[in-house]
């Protein structure tokens, strides 16, 4: 065994191996997403303070904006029928009549 040299592991590849990177570079990292993950979900109206509020009042707001969209397309449905139902009934009455 002329010169056999084994690489030893440095003591800080186990943390390196854990953190996948450096643990500076991990940091940043995390910080960042962090960052980026709280906008997000401040945009959607979660408080971290009291997440098990935020979550209800999320779930709510969703419901509340499917019944909302509901009705919303109900009443733009109900103005177009004033207008669009009587035109086609009267086309159909005095419309020319279709051979078969």
């Amino acid at each position: 065994m002329p010169n056999d040299v084994r690489d030893l592991p440095a003591s800080h590849d186990g943390l390196y191996r854990f953190l996948g990177g450096s643990p500076l570079t991990v940091a940043f990292r995390l910080i960042l997403l962090s960052i980026l993950v709280g906008v997000v979900l401040a945009a959607i109206g979660f408080d971290p303070w009291n997440i098990l509020h935020s979550i209800r009042m999320l779930f709510q707001r969703l419901w509340d904006l499917g019944f909302d969209a509901v009705n919303w397309l109900w009443r733009y449905f109900l103005l177009g029928a004033v207008i669009v139902i009587p035109i086609w009934l009267l086309s159909r009455l005095f419309g020319a009549p279709r051979g078969r």
